[in-house]
């Protein structure tokens, strides 16, 4: 009998924004006011439970600890709006850790690298669980250059678990909230415009940006049951597409227009603004009255916020659109329903000993690598996908029919040794998807290393041909940079 395989269960969660339209001024001082007072919670807790002391600590218990320093009295207020508000800076400490032992990946592995280390690793990985790595010099090292301890400013929401609020339905997209306020049995009403009803654990949030009030609250769109196997395809993250898969379509095209758009206007903007300021310190002394009149009228940033905004917008909708292309059953080779196993690259480190001019750094500063990373992995999350990121390193420039360094990229073009010419984009997804499950070439391998690799599988190519790797750089196949490695040299030496 063939094996059964398992199936995959996800759920659709997304976070939802509904604006509060109806309020009396009475229940908005005493809104704010809460709000002001939490913020001292919300401070007080990153000070007490920020540090590595209560590394891994349990959410359930950090109400305790702070409440030993802080009584809700002190502050005037009920002691389940001030435990609301502690769980949640305990769950965003918490994450902020997770996300330092994630990114302590690469040093882990510098240290103890190869599959010889995979236990040693794994144990590390334990001992960051808890405190228990303090006593490790190595980890208590890395954790400490890499942890930044966090710190709040927020005084502008509040934290209501589902017992602290109740919700009724008006209209149609009106919905009326009774909050529990700060007084024993008093509720202060709200209207509320949404298409659903408010439910679980909600956030009410000050909008200083958009002068309004908010309800943030998670909602489940259902649960997606996914056959068990996933379809493989390699994808490269790109400026003028946000992707190119390895079957070579891409997604996103827009991207790079409006990116560039949105780059120019600002830089031109800040051109024409850093005359206006000139103007304005020179004319303080001469006429002080044009001078505050420029710097009322023409210096303020109201309307270039929104602006900004807008364009940031356009983008995040061009690479979300992508994303949901991608991985929601609308690639032409994979089949409606059948979830995939994306090969990505981990470009979260910056790119080192590339020189850029200053206006493509800053049209790449536009890229917004993070909002690609973070979109991708929403949509996986809605189609019972995975996203594996793999190591970067010279996947553009690996000719992805011999697995080498032969070749060269030219814009859109890569140059294969042969003379024939195959997409740069489509070759490097090829070379991405070949990555994903390439033995030699771990996530967290250094640079160095993958050179050594690629180049020795170069020079046994090359070898098939009765060649060498001085004469494939002579021919002019090989990028001459590769001759000043150490691996080029050792293997020179071996030949």
């Amino acid at each position: 009998m063939p094996k059964r395989r398992n199936s995959i269960q996800t759920e659709k969660l997304s976070t939802q924004i509904v604006p509060i339209i109806g309020m009396a001024k009475s229940v908005e001082t005493e809104i704010v006011s809460t709000m002001q007072r939490l913020g001292i919670v919300r401070s007080e807790t990153y000070n007490k439970l920020g540090s590595l002391r209560h590394w891994g600590l349990d959410w359930k218990k950090a109400y305790s600890l702070v409440r030993a320093k802080r009584t809700p009295e002190s502050l005037g207020l009920p002691s389940k709006l001030m435990e609301w508000t502690v769980s949640d800076v305990a769950k965003a400490i918490s994450a902020q850790q997770a996300a330092c032992i994630e990114a302590l990946g690469t040093a882990l592995h510098h240290r103890y690298p190869g599959k010889e280390n995979q236990k040693h690793r794994k144990q590390c990985y334990k001992q960051l669980s808890d405190t228990s790595f303090l006593d490790h010099p190595f980890l208590h090292r890395i954790v400490r250059k890499q942890f930044q301890r966090g710190h709040s400013w927020v005084k502008n929401q509040i934290v209501y678990q589902q017992g602290g609020y109740s919700c009724k339905r008006i209209s149609r997209h009106t919905y009326e909230l009774e909050l529990a306020g700060l007084r024993r049995g008093q509720r202060n009403r709200i209207l509320v415009r949404s298409n659903r009803k408010i439910t679980g654990q909600i956030s009410v949030i000050h909008n200083l940006e958009f002068e309004r009030f908010e309800i943030h609250f998670l909602v489940n769109h259902g649960t997606i049951t996914a056959p068990g196997q996933r379809r493989e395809i390699g994808i490269d993250k790109g400026y003028t597409e946000a992707f190119y898969d390895s079957n070579g379509r891409a997604y996103g095209k827009g991207l790079g227009s409006v990116a560039t758009a949105k780059s120019d206007r600002i830089t031109a903007k800040n051109r024409n603004r850093g005359k206006l300021w000139a103007l304005h310190r020179k004319l303080e002394k001469i006429d002080p009255a044009k001078s505050a009149r420029i710097l009322e009228n023409n210096l303020s940033r109201k309307t270039e916020n929104r602006r900004y905004r807008q364009d940031t917008a356009a983008i995040a909708q061009v690479i979300g659109a992508a994303s949901k292309s991608l991985l929601n059953g609308v690639c032409a080779a994979c089949p409606e329903g059948v979830p995939l196993k994306v090969f990505a690259e981990d470009l979260t480190q910056p790119m080192k000993g590339k020189p850029q001019s200053k206006a493509m750094s800053r049209k790449l500063n536009s890229w917004m690598k993070g909002y690609m990373r973070d979109s991708l992995q929403k949509w996986a999350n809605w189609t019972g996908s995975l996203v594996q990121e793999i190591q970067p390193s010279y996947t553009s420039q690996v000719d992805s029919v011999t697995g080498t360094l032969l070749g060269r990229r030219d814009r859109d073009s890569f140059i294969r040794f042969t003379g024939v010419v195959l997409q740069a984009d489509h070759n490097a997804a090829l070379n991405i998807l070949a990555r994903g499950t390439d033995k030699e070439i771990s996530r967290f391998m250094k640079k160095e290393e993958v050179q050594a690799v690629l180049l020795r599988r170069t020079a046994r190519f090359l070898k098939g041909m009765g060649l060498t790797l001085l004469q494939a750089v002579e021919l002019g196949w090989l990028d001459p940079k590769h001759s000043k490695s150490k691996a080029f040299e050792e293997l020179l030496i071996g030949m």
